[in-house]
């Protein structure tokens, strides 16, 4: 199970009429976002359909509260872990992270 804006959700698959396979996220029963249709001939959709070409683990989703779009976008990746393994060793090496300090949060102690 995850956690979307501290709710617990069920993600699922959902085919459309035209037989289009989408993810919805569930938050409540009339409380989702759906995935953009990529084949949907709209800006949105030729949108994402590009974006999905070029990044294959991207995803866009919109919220729909009471039968309603509500107008807000959830947009997110999904990213293999040897990629994120490689920009923390990048990182790290770097000279821009060497400059630096670790420096630790002080923390506050009442002496009774």
């Amino acid at each position: 199970m995850k956690t979307l804006f501290e709710k617990p959700i069920k993600l699922q698959k959902v085919i459309t009429k035209k037989g289009v396979e989408l993810w919805k996220i569930e938050l409540a029963p009339n409380h989702f976002f759906l995935e953009q249709n990529p084949f949907k001939d709209s800006k949105y959709g030729r949108a994402y359909r590009m974006l999905k070409q070029r990044y294959p683990f991207f995803y866009m989703f919109w919220e729909i509260e009471n039968n309603q779009y509500t107008g807000k976008l959830l947009v997110g990746t999904i990213v293999e872990k040897e990629d994120i393994d490689k920009f923390i060793t990048d990182l790290v090496h770097s000279e821009e992270y060497k400059q630096y300090e670790d420096v630790r949060e002080e923390i506050e102690t009442s002496e009774g």
